[in-house]
């Protein structure tokens, strides 16, 4: 079983997100659907059924706040060959390092937390040479006010990968405090 660990996105910030993406200039690939919009804050991968109930254990025994996370910039994973666009969320790394932490029996611990959101999955950029500066400046031109929210809970998703895109089902919900 595909599995990670995220938050979901609620629905209010969701539509404020599809205004930013509607403003994405012209590409090839995909939007990421609303629904799909989520932080991952640990990828574990092809887990088996037995590790799974170990694993739900281990997230029970996380004692954490409620707190508020905001979203405060849009940016691209590699500029010189672009793939993904995302925007930033700061305020999540004290529960990531904590998860990190009580599955540290299973997983490596993450080297190199970037707590982001992808909005789009870049295919290539339309047009002919010199489109990749013409896609970032514009990128880079987007506005948008500081979205808030707050993260009460977090959950223990599966994925199934279908040919029209990923399917997300929760398999455990942990509530923060």
């Amino acid at each position: 079983m595909r599995t990670f660990i995220s938050i979901d996105i609620p629905q209010e910030v969701q539509k404020e997100i599809k205004k930013i993406q509607e403003q994405l200039p012209e590409f090839f690939g995909k939007k990421t659907e609303l629904e799909n919009l989520h932080l991952t804050l640990k990828f574990l991968g092809e887990i088996s059924e037995e590790k799974i109930h170990q694993i739900k254990e281990k997230l029970k025994e996380i004692n954490f706040q409620n707190f508020e996370v905001k979203i405060d910039s849009l940016g691209v994973f590699s500029e010189s060959f672009i793939r993904i666009v995302w925007l930033h969320i700061g305020g999540c790394g004290q529960l990531q390092k904590q998860i990190d932490e009580n599955l540290s029996d299973f997983f490596e611990k993450e080297k190199r937390f970037m707590s982001h959101l992808t909005i789009a999955r870049v295919k290539g950029v339309k047009g002919i040479k010199g489109r990749r500066e013409e896609f970032l400046e514009k990128i880079n031109k987007i506005k948008f006010s500081e979205l808030k929210f707050s993260v009460s809970e977090f959950k223990l998703k599966k994925s199934e990968l279908k040919p029209e895109g990923p399917v997300y089902e929760d398999i455990g919900v942990y509530s923060l405090k």
